[in-house]
């Protein structure tokens, strides 16, 4: 994937302590985790940690580098949604969704660059749990209706959970306060949307 070892070993720590190592195109068997000396190194041009921030741990880089493109990722399907979703509710839940989600990559980015982190997705073309891909993407092009609902609000609903659980394990074991204080937010905004997709109409019922 062109993706330096170091970030990618980073990156597999945190999804390996998550159960997620196995997912496809993010397999750890030749990698180790990054020891905290090694991964505070900031890349060419990239700002200085803020005096008294802790330095990135494993967790750190891993939880950033994987919220960023699932939060991008997200955004591309529930703009889709906004536009063509048969519920009016659910319209106007992926218009919030989405605001919300924006909002978070406004602060995921600079986080990036706070810990000398590239903005390049270093999960790209891999199939993460939770990860909306480009053949989910495709799927909701092709579907219409009360369809394209499910099939937007099942794959939602999915990145809702996973990305929550991955967040409580930045809360966890995350070695920097400023990341772990936007997992913490972040965490808190997942729980309020998966409370509001399940009250959603009988499209969402569906779902099971």
């Amino acid at each position: 994937m062109g993706l330096p070892p170091l970030h990618r070993a980073a990156a597999l720590g945190l999804l390996a302590a998550l159960g997620l190592g196995g997912a496809a195109g993010c397999s750890a068997a030749a990698d180790s985790a990054p020891r905290a000396a090694e991964v505070q190194r900031p890349a060419p041009g990239a700002s200085p940690a803020p005096s008294g921030t802790a330095s990135a741990t494993s967790t750190d880089i891993g939880w950033v580098q994987l919220m960023t493109p699932m939060n991008q990722q997200a955004v591309k399907l529930l703009t889709f949604a906004a536009e063509r979703a048969a519920e009016p509710r659910v319209r106007a839940f992926a218009v919030r969704l989405r605001t919300g989600h924006e909002a978070e990559l406004g602060l995921l980015r600079p986080l990036l660059i706070r810990m000398g982190l590239p903005l390049t997705d270093v999960h790209a073309g891999h199939d993460m749990p939770g990860m909306v891909t480009e053949q989910d993407l495709e799927a909701a092009r092709a579907a219409e209706g009360p369809a394209l609902d499910r099939l937007v609000l099942a794959q939602i609903r999915d990145h809702l959970r996973q990305s929550a659980r991955v967040s409580r394990s930045e809360i966890t074991a995350g070695g920097r306060a400023d990341a772990r204080e936007l997992a913490r937010a972040l965490v808190t905004a997942r729980e309020d949307f998966l409370a509001e997709l399940e009250r959603l109409p009988d499209a969402v019922r569906a779902l099971g």
